[in-house]
């Protein structure tokens, strides 16, 4: 499904631990819109629906729904600090196309709902 780095993992887990609620997990998804056509999400939560997959990595819980898996798959998320701070990135071997500041992409098969940046 999606490959979290270590050093994605190790900033999700310290991200984690500010949180203070062991019920909390990673959530990924992809959204219509951004100037590409689907935008990334990612961000904790503590419940799972019905048809989400959960997987675990780094000893993270990661759970994706049902709709965003086909986008995802293959994924690997990133973690780089530089001088400016730090940042994740998402890079997906799905996408055809991103934006210049790579939260939006769109696929072979589905150009999402493009919108304004």
């Amino acid at each position: 499904m999606i490959t979290i780095t270590e050093s994605a993992g190790q900033k999700i887990k310290e991200l984690l631990a500010e949180e203070d609620n062991d019920q909390l997990f990673l959530r990924v998804g992809v959204k219509p819109g951004g100037c590409s056509g689907f935008s990334y999400g990612m961000g904790f939560d503590d419940t799972i629906h019905e048809h989400d997959q959960e997987f675990e990595q780094h000893g993270i819980k990661v759970v994706v729904d049902a709709g965003s898996a086909p986008y995802l798959k293959g994924a690997e998320i990133d973690y780089k600090e530089n001088m400016m701070g730090g940042g994740f990135s998402i890079h997906n071997p799905n996408a055809v196309s991103s934006c210049g500041c790579g939260s939006s992409f769109r696929t072979a098969d589905d150009a999402g709902q493009p919108s304004e940046c």
